[in-house]
């Protein structure tokens, strides 16, 4: 459901692709195919050596330089950047027999550049990252419409989305779809207070901590650091960056990003089509 999200979203380009391929494409693959893949994306540009916990400097930088030796020349890659084409909410229905519907709102936002980001984070942990979140408030604990529901930002180079998923009954896909559009509404229309923003920089920032506890997660951080902004970003520096966002820059970023153009409905579900859903992607 979440990779036909991300269709939907970045339709005919390979931001919207499955990494998985299709089951066409996986039939067609051929040896030479991935060996080619693997001599233009494998090369000592595209390379992040690293390493965290009881290791000194000077042996990783003794086993960096005989990985180098065997690392193929090369530089990384050029990335297709993404295509917005969109003018009006899209949705994307797959019929399917089953017991209930799992629809993804998804919104187009900002990259992991943008200093929009660290707005949107929080925002999107007052919506629906956890259980006090107003998704989760509304639309399971008051309307019991659903077991699981939650919101998920992604931020690549270029552009980012945030996700809404839930699993539903499909008699209440309407009325979720119309209580979800309610909540978008609200954050455009009238900035959190000041205690949802605390809460929600509170959970983001613990979260954070928690993350980096373990030495493995210390390592992926540096690695994603470096592979993302090509420099390794301090956690203090994110925790900094977080406690500079007004109630006010919440709003500004709902305002930016909840819009008609930005939304996309997917939906995986036993329904046989979906018109009757479409007025409810409204502002």
């Amino acid at each position: 459901m979440l990779e036909l999200s991300d269709e939907t979203l970045w339709p005919n380009q390979p931001l919207g692709r499955s990494i998985a391929g299709t089951e066409r494409s996986l039939n067609r693959t051929r040896q030479r195919e991935l060996a080619g893949f693997h001599s233009r994306h494998y090369v000592s540009g595209s390379t992040v050596v690293v390493a965290a916990g009881d290791i000194r400097h000077a042996d990783l930088l003794h086993l960096a330089k005989r990985l180098a030796k065997r690392t193929p020349k090369g530089q990384r890659s050029e990335w297709f950047p993404a295509v917005q084409q969109q003018t009006q909410p899209e949705i994307c229905l797959y019929t399917r027999e089953m017991e209930q519907t799992q629809l993804a709102l998804g919104i187009r936002t900002c990259s992991r550049h943008d200093p929009r980001r660290f707005a949107l984070r929080l925002l999107n942990a007052v919506l629906g990252e956890n259980m006090s979140s107003r998704l989760f408030q509304s639309i399971r604990e008051e309307h019991g419409l659903a077991y699981s529901i939650y919101s998920t930002p992604n931020f690549y180079h270029d552009t980012g989305s945030l996700t809404i998923a839930a699993g539903l009954d499909t008699s209440n896909t309407q009325k979720a779809l119309a209580l979800t559009m309610t909540e978008l509404r609200r954050l455009r229309e009238k900035a959190p207070t000041t205690s949802e923003l605390r809460r929600a920089r509170d959970y983001l920032i613990g979260q954070l901590e928690l993350s980096l506890e373990s030495t493995e997660n210390q390592m992926n951080w540096v690695a994603e650091q470096l592979l993302g902004f090509d420099k390794i970003i301090p956690p203090d520096q994110i925790k900094d960056r977080l406690h500079e966002v007004r109630p006010s820059d919440l709003r500004r970023a709902a305002q930016d990003f909840f819009q008609p153009d930005r939304l996309c409905l997917s939906l995986v579900s036993p329904l046989k089509n979906s018109r009757h859903l479409r007025k409810w992607l409204e502002f």
